[in-house]
């Protein structure tokens, strides 16, 4: 009997066009799911007679409750590395494989700075009077030379984002509870003494680490307060890393300049949600992988694993950290 395979989430439907898949179509048949699914039920329902899946980043959660009710899968393969809405253990006990890919941290770094430099010079507000018969310039931008630029995290992404603030002019300023004076100095940026200081002094503040329980929610309303008042802040990381509310109320209070946001608590946002609203907010609906280097990456080791899987020779395989 031949194999099925499911793509999950593929919102531009072009999974099976970026990369070629023909290598496989011998052994299994390939089903593309462009819709996000609202619920365990929806997902275990359309994924129910498949035996492998992929997903791409974190879109689609497998908990237990999931991959217990999905008694033919046997390989399940994500995207990137690192992926904290995967049951490994449970997958293991249900006999499912998990394998990974490769993830470049080039197009955040670009998405990080289209959207800070969005930010900076009001291109979303100046393009959409120009469209619209509006003001002829309605907006003061906010220069970058000169101006501190703040980073929460200095690993490979927060390292190219700061190198791009030193070729724009700006003072660049790092803090993370592991970071060194030797990774700061490696990079050419200073190293904040306390994250409250980096909040109190920097003109853009851009987030850049992983989502644990240590960084859960690091910038709630006391740490927002700290902001200038004509700061601006970036977050293409984690939405879970900034309290969602009390964000909102410092936008809709005007207590900061501006932000910009790539992630939420639930994606898909919801219509009607309160972020796709709110004042001095530009948001983007979590395009900081989003690229077609990205996406033939991804697919085109998912097509690797899955051969690889079905030799019986599984490659990149995670597991619990």
């Amino acid at each position: 009997m031949r194999l099925r395979c499911a793509v999950v989430d593929d919102y531009q439907g072009v999974a099976t066009s970026v990369v070629d898949w023909s290598g496989l179509a011998g052994d299994l048949d390939v089903m593309s799911f462009g819709k996000h699914f609202a619920d365990e039920d929806a997902l275990v329902g359309a994924l129910a007679d498949f035996d492998i899946v992929v997903t791409l980043r974190e879109r689609v959660a497998f908990p237990g409750s999931v991959l217990s009710r999905l008694p033919r899968l046997r390989l399940l393969v994500a995207s990137g590395m690192r992926n904290s809405v995967i049951d490994y253990a449970a997958a293991e006990a249900h006999g499912v494989t998990v394998c990974g890919t490769a993830s470049s941290p080039t197009p955040p770094v670009e998405l990080t700075w289209a959207l800070l430099l969005g930010l900076a010079r009001g291109i979303v507000t100046e393009n959409a009077a120009l469209r619209s018969g509006g003001p002829w310039q309605s907006t003061l931008g906010a220069d970058l030379h000169g101006q501190r630029l703040g980073l929460l995290g200095l690993g490979k992404i927060g390292g190219r984002v700061a190198q791009v603030g030193l070729a724009f002019g700006m003072r660049v300023s790092a803090w993370s509870r592991n970071l060194t004076q030797e990774r700061a100095d490696e990079v050419g940026v200073e190293r904040a003494g306390s994250k409250e200081e980096l909040l109190r002094t920097s003109d853009f503040v851009s987030l850049h680490l992983v989502l644990s329980e240590r960084t859960r929610r690091m910038l709630g309303a006391a740490e927002l307060t700290l902001l200038k008042p004509t700061a601006y802040l970036v977050n293409t990381s984690r939405a879970g890393l900034v309290d969602q509310e009390a964000l909102l109320t410092t936008l809709r209070e005007g207590r900061i300049a501006g932000a910009a946001i790539d992630v939420f608590d639930s994606e898909p946002l919801p219509a009607g949600h309160p972020m796709r609203s709110a004042p001095r907010l530009l948001a983007t609906p979590h395009l900081g992988y989003v690229s077609r280097a990205n996406y033939e990456r991804f697919y085109g080791q998912a097509v690797e694993d899955i051969r690889a899987y079905l030799a019986g020779e599984p490659i990149r395989v995670l597991g619990p950290a």
